[in-house]
């Protein structure tokens, strides 16, 4: 019996420990292609376009009366005719004293009272709020937080024009580092701009939206952004853009400025959040990727790929756990572990830019497994405390 017993917890070892291993393996081996493909820079010359676009820039604000008018300032500071764009605040559930101060600036100001408040509503209600009379060329989409240099609609309106397709990502940079949270998201926001935008790019494939700092032709978004149902609108309009046959360009030469979480349990909510997401648009879609591989669509079967991958939150934690856990029970079994977990920091550093990587760098990065652990599970003690409560 206690042979059996044995070999019954060794068969169980066993394979627990594969089902963990090749989905983290195939994440990191997808994340390493695209490091190694981000190193490179595309040859794209970026001319002066011929004309100059109108822009309707939608700015949801729901809660956010610390930056909003940041936001407005620098958005109303361009060197662009003043005349070819508006601005389109949606103010959701902010304080009045914050709504009269906007109002000073020459924005329109919309504040719907939302029951439950997502993005997408904001995007929509701001659409259907544009007067008709009015035509516009490009939709751009800003985060309350972001911050912009004086030619950023220039250079908008320059890579439009040069991308000649339905949708452009652009560059989206910290500008606060100030605590270990902060310094981690700044870290692993240009990490995902080279992976999942540079990278892809240099290999041809559509580049992922960022939800914020993004330009869609007009028209186009106006139709498509009323078929946005959840909080996760920017992974709805990418899906839609990549079904239609849209390519999603980058430019990682235009900059805009957006704040970091400065805390581990609120970045860990925000991770929370994507991750939950990226499991809806997985069970919504995955059944297209047949279809997708079949009519070569590649850009569209490469999205769901990414979809299928383990998030890198999760990932990290099991690559640890296994990576201590192992060699206490049998030290052969722990040797994949360690080869991915070290493959998967040298990824991370290909793409980190050489701007980020300074005195606090080391410090940040090799320890941010154990930062993200940490936040997990403080997030989960406080839920566990205010239900308590």
């Amino acid at each position: 019996i206690l042979n059996l017993l044995n070999m019954d917890f060794w068969i169980i070892l066993y394979i627990i420990d594969w089902i963990l291993f090749i989905p983290v393996a195939g994440t990191v081996l997808y994340l390493g292609i695209f490091s190694v493909a981000s190193l490179f820079n595309r040859d794209t010359i970026q001319d002066k376009a011929k004309t100059q676009n109108r822009f309707a820039i939608i700015i949801p604000s729901h809660k956010q009366d610390k930056v909003i008018e940041q936001a407005v300032v620098s958005i109303l500071s361009q060197d662009y005719p003043q005349r070819l764009f508006d601005v389109v605040v949606v103010s959701d559930h902010q304080s009045e004293i914050t709504n009269m101060r906007l109002a000073q600036y020459p924005i329109t100001l919309l504040t719907p009272d939302f029951a439950e408040s997502t993005k997408a509503k904001s995007l929509q209600y701001a659409i259907l709020k544009l007067p008709e009379f009015k035509i516009y060329d490009i939709a751009l989409v800003l985060d309350a937080d972001n911050i912009v240099e004086q030619d950023f609609l220039t250079k908008v309106n320059d890579a439009f024009e040069t991308a000649a397709t339905k949708a452009i990502q652009m560059h989206r940079i910290s500008r606060n580092r100030d605590t270990a949270a902060a310094r981690m998201g700044s870290i692993f926001e240009e990490i995902n701009n080279n992976i999942f935008r540079k990278g892809h790019i240099n290999l041809g494939i559509s580049a992922a939206l960022a939800g914020s700092g993004t330009a869609y032709d007009f028209t186009w978004f106006k139709t498509n952004v009323m078929k946005a149902k959840t909080a996760g609108e920017d992974k709805e309009l990418e899906a839609l853009l990549l079904k239609q046959g849209y390519f999603i360009d980058y430019f990682d030469n235009i900059l805009l400025y957006g704040e970091k979480k400065r805390t581990t349990s609120k970045m860990n909510e925000q991770h929370s959040r994507w991750t939950l997401q990226q499991i809806q648009n997985l069970i919504k879609n995955i059944k297209y990727l047949p279809g997708a591989i079949f009519r070569k669509q590649y850009d569209w079967a490469d999205k769901l790929i990414q979809w299928m991958l383990m998030p890198r939150t999760s990932m990290i934690g099991i690559m640890m756990f296994m990576s201590i856990l192992l060699p206490f029970i049998y030290l052969t079994l722990a040797v994949k572990w360690w080869i991915v977990s070290s493959a998967v920091l040298f990824f991370f550093a290909l793409a980190t830019p050489d701007y980020l990587v300074d005195e606090m760098w080391d410090r940040t990065f090799l320890r941010s497994p154990f930062v993200t652990l940490w936040g997990i599970i403080s997030t989960k003690f406080l839920n566990k405390e205010k239900e308590t409560n």
